[in-house]
């Protein structure tokens, strides 16, 4: 599927309003944390962003996730969108959301054209109200990511993130929940859940409308 393809039809569907809680919830653990489904700004909540990027490849058309290092801290060894903490220096969050993906992952900011933004996210573990971009690249690009915050680059296939057979369920323990039951996409034998889960399911939701 050809990356001007999936563009025209995302930008053409972001026409309609976002689905917001209705597609994030499709990927939401359980038991649900229903603060996070609030969309007012959370008192003393951290502004951040994150970028999903879309880039040609010879098959088609990729997007790139990474995984964390393992350290102390709520998201250590997960697998998420680069991206990361507003600066004020940043101006708008779109900008956050490119310069982080350039540090993170080694990719010329002033290549990436943003054309969509989906519904923000409060993720209380380390209380951050998260907008999500939609960016673009017209070539292929070279990453070069930095150690300190990406362990691996993960290159999915978009034709392979919207077959619904990666969509999968497992019983988790996490944030000192014994049983969560947590939706997730198989990605390349890692584990897609919690925050970028409900984020990526927002944009299927997008991407699946008639």
């Amino acid at each position: 599927m050809k990356l001007a393809h999936v563009i025209k039809r995302l930008e053409r569907n972001l026409q309609q309003p976002l689905p917001g809680r209705e597609g994030q919830l499709i990927m939401a653990p359980r038991p649900l944390d229903h603060a996070r489904f609030s969309y007012e700004k959370k008192a003393g909540a951290r502004k951040g962003a994150v970028l999903i990027l879309f880039y040609p490849t010879e098959d088609g058309c990729a997007v790139p996730f990474i995984k964390r290092p393992v350290y102390t801290g709520a998201h250590s060894g997960q697998v998420s969108f680069p991206g990361g903490k507003w600066e004020e220096s940043d101006g708008g969050l779109d900008f956050t959301a490119k310069r982080e993906t350039e540090e993170e992952i080694g990719v010329d900011k002033s290549k990436i054209k943003i054309f969509g933004e989906l519904s923000h996210l409060f993720i209380a573990p380390s209380n951050f109200s998260v907008s999500p971009y939609l960016g673009f690249m017209e070539e292929e690009p070279r990453f070069n990511p930095d150690p300190r915050e990406v362990t691996r680059v993960i290159e999915c296939d978009f034709t392979y993130l919207i077959d619904k057979n990666i969509r999968k369920r497992k019983t988790m323990e996490a944030r000192n929940v014994p049983k969560m039951d947590v939706p997730y996409f198989d990605i390349d034998q890692e584990i897609v859940w919690g925050a970028t889960a409900m984020m990526l399911s927002e944009l299927m939701t997008i991407w699946e409308r008639v």
